[in-house]
């Protein structure tokens, strides 16, 4: 501690920190190479520290404006594509409406399409966050005890064989025509997805943290809390980046099996009357809720594992 009034000079540092075994048996810990720092590279440090955590809080404006330009220049080009088919080919209106009509019916059916879409957004969440749940706390019970993994896993992948065209029927015959079979079938849909990437994350870990483990001599749990989900955490965010998408998916599926609303009752309701525009409408809202989650998981995934750095 320094006098009162006077500066220090310098602070010192530790620049590694060495584990190891003793010939005894007992195990070790050891500073070494502790260097001077000037104090004058220690503030230094700290302004571009302050300037970097600056220059994140900014970052969320900058991918949401790169997002949102990506955005409508892919939807700007969907629909110049969209126009010049209608234009060159002129097809009935009851096959492939022109962009204007489609726009036209937003208006028109604003309440109507929004209140279904809620319907399958709730779904979609419930489905996605069930999912993910379960798929996880399934890869680590299956790591945890692998004996009992053997007769699980096949019975996964057994589920996964079978089309999900084939298994909504039988949701919505035991469930009824309500939310739940709907979102049984969206955790379905990707249940697989998260539990194989949890479960090959916990798998891959560095061969140097586990000979850690076996040094401290650590109970399995530990090495399950402490270094193993900690490394399965990227391949975690694969699998919800993945299951984003999917999820939505299962969703739809479940209500064109049977439901009493959302974005497939809808075009179900549509494609039986000819009424193309409210189709597309609810393909268009479908489409906007797939990429809205896609873009929030990616989002919350980066903030999950801030250290796995993009190239």
């Amino acid at each position: 501690m320094p006098a009162k009034g006077r500066k220090p000079l310098a602070s010192s540092r530790i620049s590694s920190v060495i584990f190891g075994v003793s010939e005894d048996g007992r195990s070790y810990v050891s500073a070494a190479s502790i260097a001077a720092v000037p104090e004058t590279e220690i503030r230094a440090r700290s302004f571009f520290e302050h300037r970097l955590s600056a220059h994140c809080a900014g970052g969320v404006m900058t991918a949401f404006v790169a997002i949102l330009f990506r955005f409508l220049t892919g939807a700007g080009a969907t629909l110049a594509v969209w126009w010049i088919l209608v234009a060159v080919f002129q097809p009935p209106s009851y096959m492939l409406p022109g962009p204007l009509e489609v726009a036209a019916a937003f208006p028109k059916n604003a309440s109507f399409l929004l209140h279904h879409a809620g319907i399958t957004a709730f779904e979609t969440v419930l489905g996605f966050l069930f999912g993910i749940i379960c798929g996880a706390m399934l890869a680590i019970s299956v790591w945890l005890f692998p004996l009992a993994g053997r007769v699980v896993m096949p019975t996964i992948l057994v589920t996964q064989a079978l089309p999900v065209f084939a298994i909504a029927p039988v949701l919505v015959l035991w469930l009824g025509f309500g939310m739940s079979s709907k979102i049984v079938m969206a955790v379905l849909v990707i249940f697989f997805t998260v539990t194989s990437t949890v479960y090959d994350g916990l798998r891959r870990i560095d061969t140097g943290l586990l000979d850690l483990a076996r040094l401290y001599r650590v109970s399995r749990l530990q090495e399950l809390f402490v270094f193993r989900l900690p490394a399965a955490m990227p391949a975690f965010a694969s699998g919800l980046r993945v299951a984003a998408v999917f999820a939505p998916i299962g969703a739809v599926v479940g209500e064109w099996a049977g439901a009493k609303g959302g974005l497939a009752f809808i075009m179900l309701q549509a494609n039986a009357r000819g009424n193309a525009e409210v189709l597309f409408a609810a393909v268009i809202l479908l489409a906007l809720m797939v990429l809205a989650m896609r873009y929030a998981v990616e989002y919350l995934t980066r903030l999950m594992v801030p250290w796995q750095e993009e190239t």
